[in-house]
């Protein structure tokens, strides 16, 4: 059994995860894990599916058949992320007033330590009494061991500072 990596992106309409997965099963695959959301009207995911390598192409191209969705597809490392007890994990939230930059500042701080975002989700709204949008974020983030977590935390708080945002860490 081989994995696939499944990038997908169309307009969103009704009956496309169903049209997606009627795929998936009718040619050998499983579906194993995935991400999906629907942006400004687009649907786009990632999709891991499980296949045998005799049904891989017909799986392929059947995905590529289905209307109104593009589809890449790239091959799995092989390599799967292990946990043991010398990895840990933080969440990190942020709210503030949206600004350009804050997801790249963010991003420098926790790539310069060494830390390996998972999982990540970002989203803005309306601010209820100021006017504006705020912009929040969660992070889980994989630390491994022997990250010095307070030198992470007071950069992360010196930066939430500047950019003038609500910073929430908890380890775990």
């Amino acid at each position: 059994m081989q994995h696939l990596v499944l990038t997908v992106i169309g307009d969103d309409r009704p009956g496309l995860v169903s049209a997606l997965a009627d795929v998936v099963a009718a040619n050998g695959g499983n579906w194993e894990r995935s991400q999906l959301a629907q942006l400004e009207g687009k649907f786009a995911g990632i999709v891991v599916v499980g296949v045998t390598e005799d049904d891989a192409d017909g799986l392929l191209a059947a995905t590529r058949a289905i209307d109104d969705l593009d589809v890449a597809v790239h091959a799995a490392s092989g390599i799967p992320v292990v946990d043991d007890e010398t990895v840990t994990h933080l969440t990190i939230g942020v709210l503030g007033n949206d600004r350009p930059g804050i997801v790249r500042e963010l991003s420098t701080v926790l790539g310069s330590h060494g830390l390996s975002i998972e999982n990540m989700t970002t989203g803005t709204r309306e601010a209820p009494m100021a006017g504006g949008l705020l912009f929040e974020a969660h992070f889980d983030v994989r630390v491994p061991a022997g990250t010095d977590l307070v030198d992470v935390r007071t950069e992360l708080e010196r930066l939430a500072a500047e950019l003038l945002v609500d910073l929430g860490i908890d380890e775990g």
